[in-house]
C-alpha cells in the first residue's frame, strides 16, 4: 500500500508538473527580496530582445540599462522601429517558453542553452552595459545561471530552469500592463505612434501572447506524460 501510495504521488507530480512550477513562480512572485532577481531577468529579457532585434535588422546597440525596481531601457540605433519596439515584450515571452521547453527535453541540452545564457550575459557585460548599477545587476544574474550550471546533478539544473522559464513568463504577463499610466511612454506607445492601433490593444496583444504560451506549455507537458 505505502508503494502505491508513492506511485501515485509520483505520477501527480509528472501528470501536473508544469502546474506545480506555475504555482511556485506566483507564490516566489509575492515575496519581496526572493522576486527581485526575476524581475530583473525578465527585465534583461526584454531589453536584450529589443537590441538583438536590432542587431538583426540591420541595427545595432548602443547600450542596455537596468534598475533595481524591474524596469530597463535599451538604446538602439538603426533598424527596424516596428520590430525593435514589439519584440521587448514578445521576447521576454519567448525567452521564457524557451527556456522552460528545452530544460524539458534533456538535461545535456538544458546544460547547453544554460551555457548559452551565461555567454550572452558575459558579451552584453563587455559591450553594452556601460553603468554600474547595470553592471552589478547584469552580475547578480550572471551568478544565478552560473549557480545553476553548476548544481551537483544535471536533473537539478533542468528543474532550476524550468522553474526560471515559468517564472520569466509569469512576469512577462504584469509587466505590459504597467504600461496604461496615462504617460503615453514605452514601447505600447511607440508601436501607437507607428502604427495608430491604440496601446491599450498592443497591450492586449502581449498579454494574449503570455497566456497563449502558459497554454501551450501547459499541453505540452500533459502530453509528454
Amino acid at each position: 500500500m505505502p508503494e502505491l501510495q508513492s506511485t501515485k504521488a509520483i505520477s501527480f507530480r509528472q501528470k501536473y508538473h508544469f502546474w506545480l512550477y506555475l504555482l511556485a513562480a506566483f507564490f516566489i512572485l509575492q515575496i519581496p527580496i526572493i522576486s527581485v532577481p526575476f524581475k530583473w531577468l525578465e527585465s534583461y529579457f526584454h531589453e536584450i530582445s529589443h537590441g538583438l532585434s536590432a542587431l538583426l535588422t540591420g541595427g545595432s546597440i548602443v547600450q542596455i540599462q537596468l534598475f533595481p525596481n524591474g524596469a530597463g531601457l535599451c538604446t538602439t540605433r538603426g533598424g527596424l522601429n516596428f520590430v525593435i519596439s514589439f519584440m521587448g515584450y514578445a521576447g521576454a515571452i519567448f525567452w521564457g517558453m524557451i527556456i522552460y521547453s528545452i530544460a524539458s527535453v534533456h538535461h545535456r541540452l538544458a546544460q547547453l542553452f544554460s551555457g548559452l545564457v551565461i555567454c550572452l550575459f558575459i558579451i552584453s557585460l563587455l559591450f553594452w552595459v556601460r553603468d554600474l548599477l547595470s553592471f552589478i545587476i547584469v552580475t547578480i544574474l550572471l551568478a544565478i545561471f552560473i549557480a545553476q550550471f553548476k548544481l551537483p546533478k544535471s536533473h537539478y539544473l533542468q528543474i532550476a530552469l524550468k522553474l526560471t522559464g515559468v517564472l520569466v513568463l509569469v512576469n512577462s504577463l504584469y509587466s505590459p500592463w504597467y504600461l496604461i499610466d496615462g504617460r503615453s511612454i514605452g514601447d505600447g506607445a511607440a508601436l501607437a505612434q507607428l502604427t495608430l492601433i491604440p496601446e491599450f490593444i498592443w497591450v492586449l496583444v502581449w498579454s494574449v501572447l503570455g497566456i497563449v504560451s502558459l497554454v501551450v506549455l501547459a499541453k505540452k507537458s500533459s502530453s509528454t506524460y
